[in-house]
């Protein structure tokens, strides 16, 4: 039967209204509402177009029913300052990686167990270095946090979000952890996108700030505390730069613990090994710079290991990218997307899950 909660989705990912659908398939904006309602299904004709115009299969719409992410979750409030259409289209990219996410599970036999604790009620800061501990990290630099993120357990996809107001969002559906990241921004920036979502995880997982209270910006202040403490330990920090006299040694300093500029001479000041005078300083010189918009010289951004592991098991059984796309009655478009642009490689480069980089161990299903 046709589903209409999908021909909604399709609708929102491509950041349409209904007035704008109907134009494309000459038709009234009440006729889409009816569709979208359930009132009325589109004949053959209009099923058609509208395939066309969204650029999604036919069998799409007569898929099961998708739940979206939960606008409510704290990682949400973040997104008020984009358009409806903006958030819209971001939360059906989620829904749609649940419906891949979960046709991926039938195929893996095992997956990394989700290794998150709850931090409601502590400080940013205390959680930060409690959760280093328990991973075993102590106080040096964390090499990869996508990888890390996928070896505990989270699940990681990417947005390719043409937006300045998305860098990233996170959830937890049922006892799962998700993390969106958008692969426009910068690597340094992607990486404390992570560690600022993984703060929402193990912070704000019963709601807002410490666990209680809606306040959107204290809970997006508290989780990038805990993505400054966690990325830039204090005890390392303190070691390694203790004083900072001038603008490039936090240029070069930064690629120690692979963030943006601006971001360790924030870490820099909180900390006292920056003045109030020299901060502000740095801060204009690093503008000056091209620093505040950009990251010259930047580190390249991070991919996901867990994909690439598992979409090189499914090749191995002859499963590739069109296959998903027909089993899922998905555009492969909104897979390459999703996956990182792994899909879209015929021979995927580096390592996968199970090397020295991920210990995380998956195993593919052979039917």
């Amino acid at each position: 039967m046709f589903n209409p909660s999908r021909l909604t989705l399709a609708r929102e990912r491509r950041g349409l209204t209904q007035i704008q659908l109907a134009q494309k398939i000459d038709v009234t904006r009440l006729t889409i509402y009816r569709y979208e309602n359930g009132e009325v299904d589109p004949p053959p004709d209009k099923l058609s177009a509208l395939s066309k115009a969204l650029n999604f299969p036919e069998d799409f719409f007569f898929g099961v029913h998708i739940d979206p992410p939960n606008e409510l979750a704290p990682s949400f409030r973040s997104l008020t300052s984009m358009t409806a259409r903006e958030r819209k289209a971001a939360i059906s990219a989620g829904a749609i990686s649940f419906l891949l996410d979960d046709w991926v599970r039938s195929y893996v036999a095992r997956l990394p167990p989700v290794s998150l604790d709850d931090f409601s009620g502590e400080t940013p800061e205390i959680a930060a270095r409690t959760l280093r501990q328990r991973w075993a990290f102590g106080e040096r630099p964390i090499k990869n946090m996508i990888h890390l993120l996928e070896a505990k357990g989270v699940r990681v996809f990417s947005l390719v979000e043409e937006t300045r107001s998305l860098d990233a969002f996170s959830l937890w559906r049922d006892d799962c952890p998700y993390v969106f990241l958008n692969t426009l921004k910068t690597g340094e920036r992607s990486r404390f996108d992570a560690a600022h979502e993984l703060g929402h995880l193990v912070l704000h997982r019963l709601g807002g700030p410490r666990g209680g209270g809606n306040d959107g910006k204290e809970a997006e202040y508290e989780a990038n505390r805990f993505a400054s403490a966690f990325l830039m330990p204090e005890a390392d920090v303190r070691a390694v730069a203790p004083t900072v006299s001038n603008v490039q040694q936090i240029i070069s300093l930064k690629k120690r613990w692979g963030v943006a500029a601006t971001a360790l001479n924030y870490r820099l000041h909180k900390l006292g090994c920056v003045t109030d005078w020299q901060y502000q300083k740095f801060a204009i010189q690093l503008t000056e710079l091209g620093f505040r918009t950009a990251e010259p010289g930047g580190i390249t951004p991070e991919k996901s290991a867990y994909w690439q592991k598992i979409l090189d098991g499914l090749r191995a059984k002859g499963i590739n990218k069109n296959s998903m796309s027909a089993a899922l009655a998905l555009p492969v478009g909104e897979i390459e997307n999703l996956l990182f642009g792994l899909a879209s490689m015929t021979t995927l480069e580096g390592g996968g899950l199970g090397t020295g980089k991920s210990r995380a161990n998956l195993r593919i299903i052979s039917n």
